[in-house]
């Protein structure tokens, strides 16, 4: 992985960026960078009323983001390999799909140059489910700030982050439907990921996942 030192995965709630930024980090022994989500005071109130609590839940989020980013340009100094589970540019999602219009043009002002302090990665790992899938991971986890979450939301949030990483070209982009893999349980699924991952230097791809029973 010498070239692809710093990984970002990403994709809505419940689809498993988390575990596989664990993986990752576990196997390069890298640093893990870990969105801090539970910290946000307001987003318990968000998922009860979004409407009401959006732009509070928003600006803490971007702020925490920020002061984040702004830590690990110093790691980069020192060329340290890092593995983060967020795109600090996905913010402009759930902005676009949660402020209202005067709300938004705030935001924009704000984060455009919020966005100059940031670090590209050398990699992003975008991954996809079905709102069924995402559902059902969101239930089984069982996050009490998530138990308010509406499916409608998800559906909207899903349809957003597909939308946002359809036209996203700042880094080499490595999509993965993850409906039907399992790299948590399934060893072969996460080593063949792994190697897509490392090899993947230019532009967007589509992972298609090995066959049961070949070998890569």
């Amino acid at each position: 992985m010498a070239e692809n030192r710093y990984v970002v995965v990403e994709g809505v709630i419940g689809v498993g960026k988390t575990s596989l930024a664990r993986m990752l980090a576990e196997r390069f022994q890298a640093r893990l960078v870990l969105e801090e989500v539970e910290e946000n005071p307001f987003l318990k109130d968000f998922y009860r009323d979004r409407a009401r609590y959006a732009f509070q839940t928003q600006m803490h989020f971007l702020f925490s983001r920020y002061q984040q980013q702004r830590s690990l340009r110093q790691l980069e100094l020192f060329s340290e390999r890092m593995v983060s589970d967020y795109l600090f540019q996905k913010d402009r999602i759930f902005a676009n799909l949660n402020l209202s219009e005067r709300e938004l043009a705030l935001y924009d002002r704000l984060v455009g140059w919020l966005e100059l302090d940031v670090m590209k990665p050398d990699v992003v790992v975008y991954l996809q489910a079905s709102p069924d899938t995402l559902m059902e991971r969101i239930t089984r986890r069982g996050r009490p700030y998530e138990r308010d979450m509406a499916r409608d939301y998800i559906r909207e949030l899903n349809e957003a982050y597909n939308h946002f990483f359809f036209h996203y070209t700042h880094a080499p982009l490595l999509v993965v439907n993850t409906n039907a893999i399992d790299f948590v349980k399934n060893a072969e699924d996460f080593e063949d990921l792994l190697t897509r991952i490392v090899s993947h230097r230019q532009g967007t791809v589509y992972y298609a996942p090995i066959e049961r029973g070949q070998t890569s």
